[in-house]
């Protein structure tokens, strides 16, 4: 072999050494960075082509794939149109896009999964068409139909959660849509009705249940945590003045009634069953905002979290003054909670100090419904004692039970009922707020935030956010 020959061999055997190198490269490693990135289309594209896994709560299919007639193609189906519509998202071939559960959970839909590799090991031997995996979701249908039932289509979100096992039984957001509309094969259509809603004021595409609010006072259920650690217990004397000077400042903090809290010496279970400002404020300030700060973190406050749709982190701020300290004490300044957050720090309390990590899909079945594999409860965090925790429900019994509690719309007569109410003022309407479970064995956490409108924009946590939280948790007592 001459030395132009074997230059040129060394050349060519560079080149499909490096083609080699490069197609095992794309088609091994960046295949599911590049199926994941947005700009990819040809991955919806081929995925229309493909018998897309269902979706289902309680044995029915909530999002369903169906043969678009004379077609090779697919189109989703959402045959309880928004009931579901922020838990299932959409899945659209016209619009290029996914969202909810049809995006996070895409790799079990298309059959992806790790839990499904028999069924493409199937698919390959026998020829088959490739068909995506299916999911059986924690949802409870009667708690979610309730949900919406109750909120009446006012802007706000409820979820609720199974204490002990940190599986979500309701996630409805309001105002919703009707996903069918988005994953229409009428591809003109699809696009007019995502802009309609895109451009709503009424933000119909946020999904409330995950999103972040001004907690108002029901995150004086954190604050009473903190001030029991510091050495106070349910019984404990506590200055309650209608209003309370902010430190360093020249601003009261008044009372919602303007009155003094009771007798204005009530006890720490009285000024929470009252919701009086004063007393909490106070408490925030004397156990300092580190150790509020260590609370709130303590029961995930900041923590990222995938249910697996994308969860808002709640936030509570740095570095706070005296002032700014007593008003996060009672959910005011800069703190900001999602009603799933609000639902775990009261399911911590219903379950002795014990977090469960939340969850939405509780199995993973193939094409022919046969389940691959299911979630197990996983503890996240012990925030708090099972002594806290129960006088911390003894408290929020109180809330329902008690003549001057503000959670009277909850009582449920033969049941008894924890909760804590609150109502952030957040310019000229408020966010209505209501934690609330059944103290039994297993306990459903009901987390409820209420936006006030223009017709009512002065909602309040027991007139508005109650009774929708009794509604859930009887349907859950229905259902469960």
């Amino acid at each position: 072999m001459n030395n132009q020959i074997r230059k040129l061999y060394l050349v060519i055997f560079a080149m499909m050494l490096s083609l080699a190198l490069a197609a095992t490269y794309i088609q091994f490693y960046k295949a599911p960075s590049l199926n994941a990135d947005a700009r990819n289309s040809r991955t919806i594209l081929q995925a229309a082509e493909r018998d897309r896994g269902p979706i289902i709560v309680n044995g029915t299919a909530i999002a369903e794939s169906v043969k678009i007639p004379n077609s090779r193609r697919y189109e989703r189906s959402y045959p309880a149109g928004d009931l579901y519509a922020h838990v299932t998202g959409w899945f659209s071939t016209n619009l290029g896009s996914s969202s909810g559960l049809e995006a996070a959970a895409d790799e079990i839909l298309e059959g992806d999964s790790p839990s499904l590799w028999t069924q493409r090991i199937q698919n390959l031997l026998t020829g088959q068409e490739r068909r995506g995996g299916g999911m059986n979701l924690t949802l409870d249908a009667g708690m979610q139909e309730a949900a919406k039932t109750a909120l009446a289509g006012r802007e706000g979100a409820v979820v609720a959660i199974e204490a002990k096992t940190g599986a979500i039984r309701a996630l409805y957001s309001s105002p919703s849509y009707d996903p069918n509309q988005l994953s229409s094969a009428d591809g003109g259509a699809a696009l007019d009705y995502y802009q309609a809603l895109d451009e709503d004021p009424a933000r119909p595409l946020i999904n409330r249940g995950t999103d972040r609010y001004a907690p108002g006072s029901v995150f004086k259920i954190v604050t009473a945590a903190a001030m029991l650690e510091s050495g106070l217990t349910p019984d404990s004397r506590v200055e309650g003045p209608a209003s309370y000077l902010l430190p360093g400042t020249e601003t009261y903090l008044p009372n919602i009634t303007g009155l003094p809290c009771g007798d204005g010496n009530p006890t720490l279970t009285e000024a929470f069953a009252r919701s009086c400002n004063t007393p909490f404020a106070a408490g925030g300030v004397a156990v300092g905002a580190n150790a509020l700060k260590a609370k709130a973190e303590a029961f995930g406050v900041g923590d990222e979290l995938s249910i697996p749709l994308p969860v808002t982190p709640s936030f509570f701020p740095e570095e706070l003054d005296e002032a700014q300290t007593a008003l996060a004490a009672i959910g005011q300044s800069d703190v900001q909670m999602s009603p799933l957050q609000m639902a775990m720090i009261g399911a911590a309390i219903a379950n002795d100090g014990t977090q469960m990590k939340p969850y939405l899909v509780h199995s993973i079945v193939n094409a022919d419904l046969e389940v691959k594999d299911t979630t197990e409860p996983e503890e996240l965090a012990r925030p708090i004692t099972p002594e806290v925790a129960a006088q911390l429900r003894s408290m929020m019994i109180a809330v329902v039970e008690t003549r001057y509690g503000t959670g009277g719309t909850m009582y449920l007569g033969d049941q008894t009922v924890a909760a804590k109410t609150g109502t952030a003022e957040v310019g000229d309407r408020n966010i209505a707020w209501s934690v609330a479970f059944i103290a039994n064995d297993n306990p459903v956490v009901v987390a409820v935030a209420i936006q006030g409108d223009e017709l009512n924009p002065y909602v309040g946590g027991g007139t508005d956010a109650g009774p929708v939280a009794r509604q859930v948790l009887q349907a859950g007592g229905a259902n469960g």
